[in-house]
């Protein structure tokens, strides 16, 4: 039997400015300390609340790195693991790949920048290859387009619809959908055109996806940043359940949403974040003991690390959503107009 996944597949799209993973208020600095030495800095450290066009004080925060819980830091890294994921391409290991690219043909490209001997070294043929995946990711500029609706708006190019322009709106209020808190919707200081994420971690609480068949053990737990697919972070609990923000570019074009996939569409997406706290029934599978089982994919334990504070999350159950159905509308022709052109 083929074997499955745990996880939703993230895109490649708008990966190329991508930092490397690290904890602290920057992700840049010259000399990062090592990742356990920050952890263990940012322990008890209050976690800011964002909001959308609000500045806050630098926190020590986990961000950057590719794959939903930052466990490569290079695109060379990100293009070797669906190859030797059991659960994606399934090779034993280097040497199986390089093998297939000797079959392929690829070998006669590469002999005359690296010489003969390369078909004797598969860890330096495997390595080759997994740099031209990723300087084609790089260069090629069909992973970074830039040239939705938004990005032709942002030049004064395109006018915006009745409905794109309250979204855009809403997308931006702290007190709505404050979206932009995370998705960050303005150019960067030195003037590129928004990735709409900030490359930071979120524990969010999304519900159980049922259909991952490891999910059916309810010993399982996918923890994110804790594991079990990076393992180098496994004892700072203050990250379980943690995931790294997506960026929202071509959302609109996508079928699985989360790291678990658990929703399929953007009004789905969206009536999560409107109504996990008031009204988490229409949210979470009934629990036996009675009541909506709240944050079900994540151990009891860890819940004081899902995010309560970042609007539009923090109302009180039975209270009244921050967004109607027709705010609801809105924002997602927003994000509609940050798909590529076709």
């Amino acid at each position: 039997m083929a074997a499955r996944g745990i996880r939703a597949v993230p895109s490649l799209a708008y990966l190329y400015r991508q930092s490397v993973f690290a904890i602290g208020p920057s992700a840049d600095e010259d000399l990062p300390a090592p990742i356990a030495q920050r952890a263990q800095q940012a322990q008890g450290s209050a976690r800011p609340t964002k909001f959308a066009g609000v500045a806050v004080a630098p926190a020590l925060v986990p961000q950057g790195g590719l794959f939903w819980d930052g466990r490569a830091d290079t695109l060379m890294d990100q293009a070797a693991g669906p190859l030797l994921n059991p659960a994606e391409m399934a090779n034993r290991d280097v040497r199986a790949v390089a093998r297939k690219l000797v079959s392929a043909g690829y070998l006669e490209a590469l002999k005359p920048l690296f010489g003969d001997a390369i078909a004797d070294n598969s860890d330096l043929l495997f390595a080759e290859a997994m740099s031209a995946l990723a300087r084609y990711q790089i260069e090629d500029s069909s992973f970074h387009r830039f040239d939705s609706k938004y990005d032709r708006w942002l030049e004064g190019k395109a006018r915006f619809t009745p409905a794109e322009g309250m979204g855009f709106t809403l997308f931006n209020d702290p007190a709505k959908g404050n979206c932009a808190a995370c998705h960050i919707s303005q150019p960067s200081p030195d003037g590129l055109p928004p990735l709409f994420t900030d490359t930071e971690y979120e524990a969010l609480g999304v519900p159980r996806n049922m259909g991952i068949r490891a999910n059916r053990d309810p010993r399982f737990f996918d923890l994110g940043l804790c594991g079990p697919l990076r393992t180098d972070m496994a004892r700072q609990t203050q990250y379980c359940g943690m995931f790294l923000t997506p960026t929202l570019r071509n959302a609109a074009r996508r079928r699985t949403f989360f790291h678990n996939g658990v929703y399929g569409d953007l009004k789905q997406v969206l009536d999560f974040y409107n109504l996990r706290d008031t009204k988490p029934d229409r949210i979470y599978p009934w629990a036996r003991s009675g009541g909506p089982a709240r944050y079900n994919d994540l151990p009891r334990r860890f819940h004081a690390n899902i995010d309560t504070s970042d609007p539009p999350f923090g109302g009180k159950r039975g209270g009244r959503p921050p967004l109607t159905d027709a705010e609801i509308s809105d924002i997602i022709a927003f994000i509609d107009t940050l798909s590529d052109r076709d």
